[in-house]
């Protein structure tokens, strides 16, 4: 059954996770100030999917049951289903203005589909049946997945099994008749404590001497052994103070964390790979293409800060300055560009073997390697609007102190017909989108989130067919 904003935010309370942040255990996440707005953020996950407005991109039909599902736990079913995700990310980024944090989960949850089925069909095991047993659960009570891929690496020209810590990539320590134990951490954990399930994988390619690595396998996320530790964000302990406006966004927001798994046991039902090192490759390079295509998202925040762009413009009094409206294009040419690149991957994917449809990678990763540049030329050009205010702005409390309040009206005041404390909230908002607690999911994250640049330039580089294009040059010119 799917559920709405409120029971979601309900799950969420009888949950008993270890959270730590700023070197105390938090023992209720859910208000606790800091973390409050990314919960809020997945919660619109849930509402908009009850919107009839936004029903047919927000949900879909469950391949094993026929019922109504969230799309965030749907298995994608056509090409069709595809471009629905790609407009569905853009929606919400659009809405929340941050990242909304189910996207890494929907990405795994596909992976799986298709790894654990070839899987399978080479080795006789039973990794499917596993996995749709385990996808019929959360289909049925819209769970939030947490996708945990990225291991703390360690010395990263070392292979797992030369680490000098072993626990620098999460690995099995111990096999018993009922399961798995498993030691380890996955680091930059998006939205991992607003989650109800976290489903780890590889995070590289494994060989025969890192078996012990090769394992996937999904837990609730409130096991005993399982602990996290909240990243900080710049700007976060403004969402402690008493006034919000400084925030930019009061509302949502994201978060990371670092999973750390102290010696967990996993039940084998919950194991989707075990030591078969190499379909390790495999998994990491189907996920990562899914998680590129949803990028999509920063195009959607990417239409927030180009409507507070317009906006302090605007504001200041500079909107018809052919310089401004010249910006204002090539952000809309730039944003556009990235959504560009999501629906195409979408639109050229392929039905696999176990009924799934992927993603065309090559172009999947072209798309991401945009999102590592496009949005960083767009936040430049909305600060180069907004002007220096956007940093050197008094604080919300200032505003409203009765000694100098009244003078930050007066002098901070731009266009006559608007208000002083609009163009305050705009300018915060900015300086949120693109220095503050929102450039962690819009910028630091479009740069490494689903890999760094060059992971893509090697996937773009294996795929690019180079051979047949010069075929196509030496046919032309006679060689």
């Amino acid at each position: 059954m799917m559920m709405n904003a409120a029971q979601y935010e309900e799950s969420l309370r009888k949950l008993d996770l270890v959270v730590y942040m700023f070197g105390r255990r938090i023992e209720n996440p859910v208000d606790d100030p800091i973390i409050r707005p990314s919960m809020n953020a997945v919660a619109k996950t849930y509402e908009m999917a009850s919107v009839p407005e936004f029903e047919e991109v927000m949900t879909a039909t469950s391949h094993l049951s026929g019922e109504k599902i969230n799309r965030f736990t749907h298995i994608h079913q056509s090409t069709e289903d595809l471009i629905k995700k790609t407009k569905m990310g853009r929606l919400l980024g659009a809405h929340t203005g941050c990242c909304f944090q189910r996207c890494v989960g929907m990405d795994a949850l596909n992976a799986l589909s298709i790894v654990t089925y070839d899987l399978d069909k080479k080795y006789g095991t039973e990794y499917n049946r596993r996995f749709l047993k385990y996808l019929t659960y959360v289909q049925e009570n819209d769970l939030t997945c947490d996708g945990a891929m990225t291991d703390p690496k360690g010395d990263r020209g070392l292979p797992p099994h030369k680490q000098p810590d072993p626990d620098m990539y999460l690995r099995v320590v111990e096999e018993t008749e009922g399961g798995i134990v498993v030691r380890g951490a996955k680091a930059h954990q998006t939205g991992a404590v607003n989650s109800h399930e976290i489903i780890v994988m590889p995070t590289i390619a494994m060989r025969e001497e890192d078996k012990d690595y090769a394992v996937s396998f999904a837990l609730p996320s409130d096991v005993k052994g399982i602990t996290y530790i909240m990243g900080r964000q710049s700007c976060d302990t403004r969402k402690v103070e008493r006034d919000l406006m400084d925030t930019g966004n009061p509302v949502f927001g994201g978060h990371e964390a670092l999973v750390v798994f102290d010696d967990v046991f996993v039940p084998w039902e919950r194991v989707f790979l075990y030591k078969e090192h190499e379909f390790a490759g495999p998994l990491v390079e189907r996920f990562a293409s899914y998680h590129r295509q949803s990028y999509a998202c920063k195009s959607g925040v990417g239409d927030v800060l180009i409507g507070a762009a317009q906006t302090i413009a605007e504001y200041n009094g500079v909107h018809n300055a052919s310089h401004v409206k010249d910006k204002i294009i090539e952000m809309n040419h730039l944003n556009e560009t990235l959504f560009c690149g999501s629906l195409a991957c979408a639109a050229e994917g392929r039905r696999e073997p176990s009924g799934t449809w992927c993603v065309n990678t090559l172009l999947a990763n072209v798309s991401k390697q945009n999102v590592t540049r496009f949005p960083y030329e767009i936040a430049r050009l909305a600060q180069d609007i907004a002007g220096g205010l956007m940093v050197t702005l008094p604080s919300a409390a200032d505003f409203t102190s009765p000694e100098v309040g009244k003078l930050l009206e007066k002098y901070y005041r731009g266009n006559p017909d608007v208000s002083t404390k609009n163009r305050f909230r705009i300018l915060r908002l900015i300086e949120n989108l693109t220095l503050g607690a929102a450039a962690v999911g819009y910028l630091t994250e479009s740069m490494h989130g689903a890999g760094s640049p060059q992971a893509q330039r090697i996937m773009i580089a294996r795929q690019a067919g180079l051979p047949e294009k010069q075929k196509l040059a030496k046919k032309l010119c006679g060689i």
